[in-house]
C-alpha cells in the first residue's frame, strides 16, 4: 500500500535523536496485517478502504507507556515511536527516587524487570532484595526486588530501559534479565533512555502531544522522608506548572480515588480532566457496579473513569460483543470513559487472555482487535483507548473520523 510507510522511517528518526514534532506520521504494516486477518464483514470492508489514507494524529489514540509492544516502556525511544504513530496523548507513569525526584516508571519496584539494573553490580547490591538465584532442583524461583527508592536520581539515570520481563528460574542475573515474552521483541531494546517526569514533559511538548501522567502507588510507606501522599500528588502538578503546560493538555490519573479528589479540590483546573483508574472489578471479586456509585463519582467532580477493556464489554445472547452494564451506567452518569490496554495480549487466537476475559468466546484471531475497538468506540462511546502499539488505534480512529 503506497501510504503504509515502512516503520523503518520511525527508527531512522529515533537514531537521529530528534524530538521535533512532525506531521509525517507512519503506521507501518501492522494495521494492514490486522485488517487482512479479520473475518469478512462490513467493518473489514470499511477499514480496507482506509489502508491507503494518509495517517494523522488522534487524541483517541493513547500511547500506553509509549509503544511498549516493541520498545522498552517509559523510555524516550518508546515515547517517540508512539508519537510518530499518531498517538495524540502519551503516558508517563510517575514514581519517585531515593532523593524524591519524579521519574517515569510503571511501578516503584519494577527496575529488576524493566531496566538493566542487575548488570550494574554496585547498583544491584543496593536493591531492596538483592538477586538470589533460583533453585530449579527444588522448584524455587529467583528472588529480587529493585525499587526506584533504592537509588538517587543520578544512579537511576545510569540505567537503561529493557523490555519488561524476567526468567524466574534463572540462576544468574544475566539469565534473569533475558525474559522478554516471545510475542514481544528485543529488536529495538539496544537503547532505552530513562526519563524524569520533567524530561517527559519537555519531550511531549516538543512532540506536540497531550499528556496523561499516572501517579503510582508507593511501595515504600508514606510519608516517605517527609513526602506525604498529598505532597506527592501536588509535586507532580507543580512540574506541569513550571513547564508552562496548559491544564487542558493534561489528563492526570490515579487508581487512588483520594488522589483524584485531592486534585479536584486543590488544583481544579487540572482536576477538571482527572481520570479515576478503576480496578475495583478485579481487586474485589464481590464488587458490582451500580448507577448510584457512578453518579456519586460524578457528584464528587470526577469527569473521567478508566477501567480495563473487559469491564466495558460483554457478550450478547447471540455471542456478539456489546457494551456492558458497567459501560451503560457510566454513560448514564455522564462519565467520560477511557479503556486500557490494547495490543498487550500477544496473539488473540486463544481468546486474548486477561484483557479480553469478558468476551473471550468471540475472540479467535488477531483481527478481532478491531471488532472490540469498534464496539468500544461506537457502542460504549469511549473517548480514548490506551495501546501498546498506537498505530492500531490511530488507524482505526483515522478511518472512523475520531
Amino acid at each position: 500500500m503506497k501510504n503504509i510507510v515502512k516503520l523503518g522511517l520511525v527508527f531512522s528518526v529515533l537514531a537521529a535523536g530528534s524530538a521535533v514534532a512532525s506531521n509525517d506520521y507512519t503506521l507501518g504494516p501492522r494495521p494492514l496485517f490486522l485488517v487482512a486477518d479479520m473475518d469478512e464483514g462490513e467493518l473489514k470492508s470499511k477499514l480496507e478502504k482506509c489502508l491507503d489514507d494518509k495517517p494523522k494524529k488522534s487524541d483517541f489514540s493513547i500511547g500506553h507507556r509509549g509503544a511498549a509492544l516493541m520498545f522498552p516502556e517509559h523510555t524516550k525511544e518508546s515515547y517517540m515511536a508512539a508519537a510518530k504513530m499518531g498517538a495524540g496523548v502519551l503516558e508517563c507513569d510517575v514514581t519517585f527516587t531515593k532523593d524524591k525526584e519524579l521519574v517515569c516508571r510503571h511501578s516503584q519496584n519494577d527496575l529488576h524487570t524493566t531496566t538493566d539494573v542487575l548488570a550494574h553490580p554496585d547498583l544491584a547490591a543496593k536493591c531492596s532484595v538483592p538477586f538470589t538465584p533460583a533453585n530449579p532442583a527444588k522448584g524455587e524461583k529467583a528472588r529480587v526486588e529493585c525499587r526506584t527508592t533504592d537509588f538517587t536520581l543520578a544512579e537511576f539515570k545510569r540505567l537503561k530501559g529493557k523490555m519488561d520481563g524476567a526468567n524466574p528460574m534463572a540462576t544468574t542475573p544475566e539469565a534473569y534479565m533475558a525474559g522478554t515474552p516471545g510475542w514481544r521483541t528485543d529488536l529495538y531494546a539496544s537503547r532505552g533512555t530513562l526519563m524524569t517526569h520533567a524530561e517527559s514533559i519537555e519531550l511531549f511538548k516538543a512532540l506536540d502531544v497531550k499528556m496523561t501522567p499516572e501517579l503510582k502507588s508507593a511501595t515504600v510507606d508514606m510519608p516517605y522522608d517527609g513526602l506525604t501522599q498529598q505532597g506527592y500528588a501536588q509535586k507532580m502538578i507543580e512540574e506541569y506548572k513550571e513547564a508552562g503546560v496548559k491544564p487542558s493538555n493534561v489528563f492526570i490519573q490515579s487508581f487512588n480515588l483520594d488522589d483524584v479528589k485531592y486534585w479536584i479540590s486543590a488544583e481544579p483546573k487540572f482536576g477538571e480532566q482527572a481520570v479515576f483508574l478503576d480496578a475495583r472489578m478485579y481487586k474485589n471479586k464481590l464488587w458490582e457496579p451500580t448507577l448510584a456509585d457512578m453518579k456519586a463519582l460524578k457528584s464528587a467532580g470526577v469527569e473521567f473513569i478508566a477501567p480495563p477493556l473487559f469491564a466495558l464489554v460483554t457478550l450478547s445472547s447471540e455471542g456478539e460483543i456489546v457494551p456492558s452494564d458497567y459501560a451503560k451506567m457510566a454513560k448514564e452518569a455522564d462519565l467520560g470513559m477511557i479503556a486500557w490496554t490494547l495490543e498487550r495480549s500477544g496473539s488473540l487466537g486463544n481468546g486474548g487472555g486477561w484483557y479480553y476475559r469478558s468476551v473471550k468466546e468471540a475472540i479467535d484471531n488477531d483481527g478481532d482487535v478491531f471488532n472490540l475497538l469498534d464496539v468500544l468506540a461506537q457502542g460504549v462511546g469511549v473517548v480514548g483507548v490506551f495501546s501498546d502499539w498506537p498505530a492500531t488505534t490511530t488507524f482505526y480512529a483515522n478511518c472512523m473520523g475520531l
